[in-house]
């Protein structure tokens, strides 16, 4: 099994303490970082998938997390001053009119474990908080609508197209909830779905990688 192997398998049942040597082994052993941070991105799909499928619950999500965020921190010095590999700021928020914050919370987690710096606005934000935010904080590459109320779809939509229109740029939108699938993601101008915290760490990356 090559180091890289190592990692993923340690990672996936969120092994936080043993990860980090095995990074370091996995860079000694002559692995670019960037195929290392993919490797385990990957692996964080698959701890989504098994969250989505009800075979593993939030505290091995979150050990999971742990794991890749403690990963994480090993090769960030290395991409320190490469701007292909920096993947930007990622403003999170639930959207106006909603007060559920768990899954934001997890999908907050992931996703700064996969290398983004998180910019949570919390609960009931309004589509004015989400584009100041986006004009006070450096280089964001993502920005992610929570909702799990069926009620608050439509602000979600009204969240979207403000920040289409707002006139910045440089950034993708990625929702997700409950209420929310694919289509309707699609329907209101979204870039990107997740239907789990696992899934929106994937997207993320992938959309910011894109952007470059």
């Amino acid at each position: 099994m090559s180091k890289i192997e190592e990692v993923k398998a340690l990672l996936e049942v969120g092994k936080a303490k043993l990860v980090p040597g095995l990074v370091q082994e996995a860079l000694t052993e002559g692995n670019a970082a960037k195929d290392i941070l993919e490797a385990m991105v990957d692996t964080m799909r698959v701890v989504g998938d098994k969250f989505s499928a009800g075979e593993i619950f939030v505290p091995e999500m979150l050990m999971a997390a742990k794991a890749m965020s403690k990963g994480v921190d090993v090769l960030k010095p290395l991409f320190a001053g490469q701007s292909t590999s920096s993947l930007g700021t990622c403003i999170i928020g639930t959207v106006e009119g909603d007060l559920h914050d768990i899954g934001k919370n997890l999908v907050s987690m992931m996703i700064g474990s996969a290398g983004f710096d998180m910019v949570d606005l919390g609960v009931d934000v309004s589509a004015t908080k989400f584009v100041e935010a986006i004009k006070e904080n450096k280089n964001v590459s993502i920005v992610a609508c929570s909702g799990l109320l069926t009620t608050t779809m439509t602000k979600m939509q009204e969240t979207v197209q403000t920040l289409k229109s707002s006139g910045l740029t440089g950034f993708k939108v990625i929702v997700g909830g409950a209420p929310v699938s694919a289509e309707f993601a699609a329907s209101i101008g979204a870039d990107g779905f997740a239907p789990d915290a696992g899934s929106a760490a994937v997207k993320a990356v992938e959309l910011a990688k894109n952007l470059k």
